[in-house]
């Protein structure tokens, strides 16, 4: 696995780990401290993006976008128990064909 294929694994995980304390804490009634490992995993968050292997930071945070999108559903199958539907994975295989346009399009130099 090359360096930006692990950061962007370890952006999504840090990512919506962060995000689903919040989720604990707002929405299934959790202690308000649930925010704390939550904004450590978002400043992870931020850090592992900075680690991506591009030139333009819209261009890495655009790619993420699909990454965001397939872990999402694997945190939703994982996680959450709920097995993600066909048009879940079409959305995902969608979303991350054009991550890898994005990240891997031939570009002038």
């Amino acid at each position: 696995m090359n360096s930006s294929a692990f950061f962007y694994i370890a952006a999504a995980i840090a990512e919506i780990a962060g995000c689903f304390a919040f989720w604990a804490w707002i929405k299934l009634d959790k202690s308000p401290l649930w925010a704390v490992p939550g904004m450590l995993s978002l400043a992870a968050f931020a850090y592992f993006l900075t680690r991506i292997d591009t030139e333009y930071a819209g261009r890495a945070y655009a790619a993420y976008g699909g990454v965001y999108i397939v872990a999402s559903l694997l945190w939703l199958w994982t996680i959450e128990g709920q097995r993600p539907d066909r048009w879940d994975v079409t959305g995902g295989l969608i979303a991350l064909t054009g991550a890898a346009i994005i990240l891997w399009a031939p570009r002038p130099a």
